[in-house]
């Protein structure tokens, strides 16, 4: 994508200038790991049984690990090692949980994380063809991001997304123990695959309402599902905006970042989880809608996040 620049009303290109190294890159990702990706940095460079993950972090959203893996050359192949290092976790799990336990100075064990979610996201200036086509599976616990520098001390980090994919993995037949494993144990979620696991009642036909109507505040706004959650965000944001849990007689709102007063709330709908900062160090309210009535008012309540998230971010 090209950059430009306004000065004076004369439009100029803003020239990339890429990483001279692969370390570069990773070095600046690391520091600002947070910011980029709302994850938390564990260890750089970490090595067991002759391979080596350039970043390790962790995701307290979902709980799990993620590999960050950082490339200036193209002749590498996105799904060989990245099921590689996703192999590599699952086998060697007390290694990992040592190592999230020396840099958090926590106590867990195996049974504390979840395993399922985990995923490698490879950072670079650009992918070929061929590696873009490669990730586009449904269930593939792989991403691609481009990063761009420019001149002026901008930087661009931009997910490639997957074109439509609905094919499984597991529809190449791939004969590999390593693949096998990975995808038999490893998930990604749909939203399909998250509904499908909720009972069917008036939690999901309100979810379904939700979901279209969501779209008449931002038309960009784009759907995140996990196992436990469906969240909505903006592009290339890993901030949630809202998220949702669906049961069978209502459905229920989180607000991150977000606490009663923060709301213009006259029926008193919206009310604070207790735990949250004890569980996710961050005030998190919610609302809870049991009949279609309830909606609109819903939509409220979630343009006035939408609007505090704007001002935000």
């Amino acid at each position: 994508m090209t950059l430009f620049k306004n000065q004076n009303e004369k439009i100029s290109i803003v020239k990339d200038m890429p990483f001279s190294l692969e370390k570069d890159l990773q070095k600046l990702t690391e520091k600002n790991i947070r910011e980029i990706f709302g994850l938390e940095f564990v260890s750089s460079e970490f090595q067991h049984n002759d391979l080596r993950i350039d970043t390790l972090a962790f995701d307290r959203n979902l709980n799990t690990f993620v590999v960050l893996e950082y490339k200036r050359e193209k002749s590498f192949s996105v799904i060989d090692q990245g099921f590689a290092y996703l192999s590599l976790i699952l086998n060697n799990q007390a290694e990992f949980v040592l190592e999230f336990n020396k840099k958090f100075e926590e106590k867990r064990g195996k049974a504390d994380f979840d395993w399922s979610q985990m995923r490698v996201l490879f950072l670079t200036r650009s992918f070929t063809p061929h590696q873009l086509e490669a990730i586009n599976f449904k269930d593939l616990p792989i991403e691609l991001w481009e990063v761009t520098r420019y001149e002026g001390d901008l930087i661009q980090y931009s997910q490639v997304k997957k074109s439509g994919a609905k094919a499984s993995i597991e529809s190449l037949g791939i004969n590999n123990n390593d693949v096998k494993k990975v995808s038999r144990e490893v998930k990604t979620y749909s939203e399909e695959d998250y509904l499908n696991s909720k009972p069917d009642g008036v939690g999901k036909k309100i979810f379904e309402l939700l979901k279209e109507k969501v779209l008449v505040i931002d038309s960009s706004i784009v759907m995140n599902p996990t196992k436990s959650y469906i969240s909505f965000q903006l592009p290339n944001n890993w901030r949630n905006i809202f998220y949702c849990h669906v049961y069978g007689s209502k459905l229920k709102i989180d607000f991150t970042r977000s606490e009663p007063k923060d709301f213009n709330d006259p029926e008193k709908k919206v009310f604070y989880n207790e735990n949250s900062v004890k569980h996710y160090n961050q005030h998190i309210s919610y609302i809870e809608i049991d009949n279609e009535k309830g909606l609109d008012y819903g939509l409220y309540i979630i343009q006035q996040a939408y609007d505090k998230f704007m001002k935000e971010n």
